[in-house]
């Protein structure tokens, strides 16, 4: 009798995003009940293992490619400090997976296993990490160690923060092990290999829910895409992040570049997109070595990721920005809202100031390259606020030095997902051109929240950037819209269509208008110059007066004499201050930017005292009429 052999069980694939996020969910509950309560404590955790297991796959897919090619390959890990050695599952069938040494995958794990509880814990804590974490510094001196690839420093940086597992028992661990193993690039293809980084970008916005610390690094997803449409980045622009957080905006860039190279892209195109076109700057201790790894696995395999503070230019660690350009082509931003800055970082700016997001609007100025372009998310404050010269002077340098040619007003809540509340504008502008006009586009009037986010559609834009069509446009964006006789058969003027219309005078609609920036200056000018031209006046005056004083005082003149010059010396001064003053708040003036939509539609209730009084009446006889139907049925008998 022949024995049939069974067919090779395939790994589990989980291709889609609701699949994949299902399973990971699985994976986080696991870690709740393994010491990691929080997200701020479980996506840490998962961040390192996850980085681990795609890092592995990632070398063995560069192995077999250089093989083919007959290439040498160094990998950044050897063994037994490799995924596929201490944390892939074992099995000594003779079809299981094998290490390029020939050893069955997880050999070390279950050498660990067989020598008893703990010593998993045990290699992980005092080998493992110990290694990862001298990949790329000299534990002897504390200094980078000059031997390092590329890729090891990446490895070192995104496990800085892992000092040990937190996970409290092996038990556990090895079925987090167990379970992170299935997901890898094999059942992820290139083309749906966004699917695990989505996944992995919702894990990232469970830090920022609550109003944790987290939210300062979330920028809503929706929005940055909203942006990189905007601005549509192409390959041989370099882009950069002054303050990267999770790195979502350079993932975001990376996606939409990726995509616009097509199906086949060259391998020279690859390369420049995953190692020469992506820069970012970020501060905290637990969040770059995140970004590190969001970025690995969105596809970017050679992220340039500076630590440190960005405005005191104060390096924690920067040899993986080794490779950054003087000036960014492309910056996508937000800044952080209402932070405070010392002394030691306002020194490195003109217009000194402790707001974060004035300095870093300075710090952007000064790293966009000629004719570059940034879309930068602003608070309200900065755009209004025109009683602070650090503001005012911001201002005027981004309008003189740069084409600022689109801002939108969004909705109060969009950033309340992320713990924030601050009403926020999107600015678009680019350098090497003075501003002339300025292009608004109003979103505010969407009603948006925790559970209602903006959305791309919200924008007008698919997941391509095209334009959706109206019947694809969410219904809170386009209601008030239809409900209007003189718009019935218009089409909605969303923020995508009428965007490609900038400029012209069909760009400007019901949500749309232009501000003639030159102009409004020329008219502050305008109403300045007299008020100037009479405090050089009175000032011309006061030197008079000053000489006549002066010589009063040299021939002796009376006390009463000389006081009744003084004070009135004093007066002419302070009316010469009090006009500059008014000269100086028309000037002021024209730098509030704020978005005020002159087209806005107001409801306006027209009725007399005496229809409102019948209408409350009317509506009093409605409840009276339902009370005593209810209190009838009450009183029916069973």
């Amino acid at each position: 009798m022949t024995r049939i052999k069974k067919p090779k069980k395939q790994p589990r694939t989980i291709a889609t995003a609701q699949s994949l996020s299902s399973f990971v969910k699985g994976i986080c509950d696991v870690m709740r009940r393994s010491n990691c309560a929080s997200a701020l404590q479980y996506v840490p955790e998962l961040t390192w293992i996850l980085f681990l297991r795609i890092l592995d796959a990632q070398e063995a897919r560069a192995r077999e490619k250089a093989e083919v090619v007959g290439a040498d390959f160094s990998p950044a890990l050897s063994s037994p400090y490799r995924w596929q050695d201490w944390a892939a599952p074992y099995s000594n069938k003779s079809d299981h997976q094998k290490t390029s040494e020939g050893k069955p995958f997880g050999w070390k794990r279950q050498e660990l296993f067989a020598a008893g509880d703990g010593r998993l814990f045990d290699f992980i804590n005092k080998e493992l990490l110990p290694h990862l974490h001298s990949l790329d510094i000299d534990t002897r001196t504390g200094l980078p160690n000059p031997h390092a690839s590329r890729k090891q420093r990446i490895i070192g940086r995104t496990m800085t923060a892992v000092e040990k597992v937190r996970v409290d028992s092996e038990t556990n661990l090895r079925d987090i092990l167990d379970k992170v193993h299935e997901i890898h690039i094999d059942h992820v293809d290139d083309t749906h290999f966004f699917t695990l980084s989505q996944v992995y970008e919702d894990l990232l916005l469970k830090m920022g829910e609550k109003n944790s610390d987290g939210g300062q690094f979330f920028t809503p997803r929706e929005v940055i895409r909203a942006m990189v449409h905007t601005v549509n980045p192409t390959l041989g622009k370099t882009v950069y992040d002054p303050c990267c957080g999770t790195g979502g905006f350079l993932a975001v860039a990376y996606e939409h570049m990726s995509r616009k190279l097509g199906s086949s892209p060259t391998s020279t195109d690859i390369d420049t997109l995953k190692h020469e076109t992506f820069f970012g700057r970020e501060k905290e201790n637990l969040v770059f070595p995140i970004a590190l790894a969001n970025l690995v696995l969105h596809g970017i395999d050679q992220p340039n990721l500076w630590h440190g503070n960005s405005l005191t230019r104060r390096a924690t660690y920067g040899a993986l920005f080794d490779q950054a350009p003087k000036k960014f082509d492309v910056i996508l931003t937000n800044p952080p809202f209402g932070g405070k800055e010392g002394k030691d970082a306002q020194k490195n700016f003109a217009f000194e100031v402790n707001s974060t997001q004035v300095l870093f609007v300075q710090d952007i100025l000064s790293e966009l390259a000629a004719k570059g372009t940034c879309a930068i998310v602003l608070d309200e404050g900065l755009l209004f606020r025109t009683t602070e010269s650090a503001f005012v002077e911001t201002k005027r340098k981004l309008v003189d030095e740069c084409d600022l040619w689109a801002i939108v007003s969004l909705p109060g809540g969009v950033f309340s997902t992320a713990g924030a509340g601050v009403k926020t504008n999107l600015l678009f502008f680019s350098k090497g051109k003075k501003t002339e006009k300025i292009w608004y586009y109003d979103l505010s009037h969407v009603k948006v929240g925790k559970k209602t986010p903006l959305t791309l559609a919200h924008f007008g834009f698919d997941k391509n950037g095209e334009i959706l069509a109206d019947a694809q446009l969410p219904p809170n964006l386009t209601g008030d819209w239809h409900k209007r006789e003189a718009d019935a058969g218009q089409p909605f003027p969303s923020y995508a269509r009428m965007l490609k219309l900038r400029g012209t005078p069909d760009g400007d609609s019901r949500y749309s208008w232009t501000i003639d920036f030159a102009a409004r200056r020329a008219k502050a000018r305008e109403e300045m110059q007299p008020l100037l031209d009479e405090a050089a006046r009175v000032k011309a005056i006061v030197v008079d007066l000053k000489e006549k004083l002066k010589r009063l005082k040299k021939e002796k003149a009376n006390n009463s004499e000389l006081e009744a010059l003084d004070a009135q010396i004093r007066e002419q001064d302070k009316a010469a201050r009090e006009l500059e003053i008014k000269a100086a708040n028309i000037d002021a003036a024209v730098f509030d930017l704020k978005a005020v939509n002159p087209n806005a539609v107001t409801k306006i209730d027209d009725r007399t005292p005496a229809q409102i009084i019948r209408g409350i009446e009317a509506q009093g006889r409605i409840v009276a009429d339902a009370l005593a139907k209810l209190s009838a049925l009450l009183a029916a008998p069973d």
